[in-house]
């Protein structure tokens, strides 16, 4: 528990010499993840070398809650119990990650833990700018053949990424911006949309959106809440709200509510403006670069440990199956419960062989009875 809190107090204090404390880093905001590639190490007046991160693919390994009380409440408004939430990544050397795999790679590689909203955040940034350059590129190219007529051009390009599987490219004016509810925004469908907006007025209901982690770890998803720290769903069905949302949003569907905010995808940190022949001054990106300095580190499967800080925090807090995927909570076995279960256990075979013993007298003393 303390090192969560040192934990937190890393990320509140990397960041609140530019950031105001509530705002994290906008996904929109370029300067965002400049002000993270700026980071320092706590106790470390120098400023870290980060360069070796561009010979390293990031992928995501998982995401986690911490629940606690909040030390500062000073009236019955203030929550009374606080949610941490992190996101775990791993960084495995470049050509040696695996898609498929949900660990990634099993050597040679570190771990570690950074704020959740800060993550996802910095990921959909880096994500929007590869999608941004791949539609360009493939524009560039050549193999969308429109006229000169922008309305006809802008139907004409958006069937032809359709058909190349890069729906990414087509702008949807009308889509939710993830964006705005990375930190658990209050969400207000349009006017017209609500099916009782005066009600909803009256009875003074709220909702929230923002992400949240699903699947015992294994993703991040978006979801509805009654409650500003995006604690209490709105629904109490286990969808994540968004059953709620498609009443309250006209039928819409709330996007990444049953997919995950982060993909499996094994992500190069060498910086795009990198090649081959410059391969002595590689830098790593910037979405790579800035979440690794921020990071609790566990760099012990490295050729070198740069950092073990977080090493003690990550074994703690993880129980990890075969394929990767981390389930939240402790990998110490309740010796209690496990001696009721077995106690039962043996009961019911004792129980099923007496019922199993009375029928077959009973079957036989009805042959008997027969002859």
């Amino acid at each position: 528990m303390k090192f969560v809190l040192a934990l937190t107090s890393l990320f509140a204090s990397t960041m609140a010499a530019n950031i105001k404390v509530g705002d994290g880093i906008r996904a929109d905001s370029k300067s965002g993840l400049n002000l993270l590639s700026k980071a320092r190490r706590v106790n470390d007046a120098e400023e870290v070398d980060v360069t070796w991160v561009a010979g390293y693919d990031i992928k995501f390994q998982g995401c986690h809650h911490v629940a606690q009380w909040n030390d500062e409440v000073e009236d019955e408004n203030d929550v009374r119990i606080e949610t941490y939430r992190f996101a775990l990544f791993r960084l495995c050397p470049s050509g040696f990650c695996s898609g498929t795999e949900a660990s990634g790679c099993s050597s040679g590689y570190g771990d570690y833990v950074v704020d959740m909203n800060t993550y996802v955040a910095s990921y959909l940034q880096m994500k929007e700018e590869y999608e941004e350059a791949q539609c360009e590129a493939y524009l560039e190219a050549g193999y969308c053949a429109c006229d000169d007529d922008q309305a006809d051009e802008d139907t004409c390009q958006n069937t032809c990424f359709a058909a190349a599987g890069m729906s990414y490219c087509v702008v949807d004016e009308d889509a939710l911006d993830v964006n705005d509810y990375l930190e658990c925004g209050q969400y207000e469908p349009a006017e017209a949309e609500y099916y009782n907006r005066r009600k909803l007025a009256e009875e003074e209901v709220q909702y929230f959106l923002g992400p949240y982690c699903a699947d015992q770890g294994g993703e991040i998803k978006l979801g509805l809440f009654n409650d500003e720290t995006c604690t209490t769903f709105a629904d109490s069905f286990g969808y994540g709200g968004r059953t709620t949302f498609n009443t309250i949003s006209n039928g819409a569907t709330l996007p990444y509510s049953e997919s995950s905010l982060i993909d499996a995808t094994c992500w190069s940190c060498l910086a795009e403006d990198d090649n081959d022949d410059n391969a002595a001054a590689a830098e790593p990106s910037e979405f790579c670069g800035g979440i690794y300095e921020i990071a609790g580190k566990c760099e012990a499967e490295l050729s070198e440990a740069y950092n073990d800080n977080a090493c003690n925090y990550l074994q703690g807090i993880q129980m990890t199956r075969t394929n990767g995927i981390i389930i939240s909570g402790s990998g110490s076995k309740n010796k209690v419960a496990g001696a009721f279960i077995g106690i039962f256990a043996v009961s019911f075979i004792l129980l099923g062989s007496y019922v199993y013993y009375l029928k077959t007298k009973l079957d036989r003393g009805r042959i008997n009875l027969s002859d």
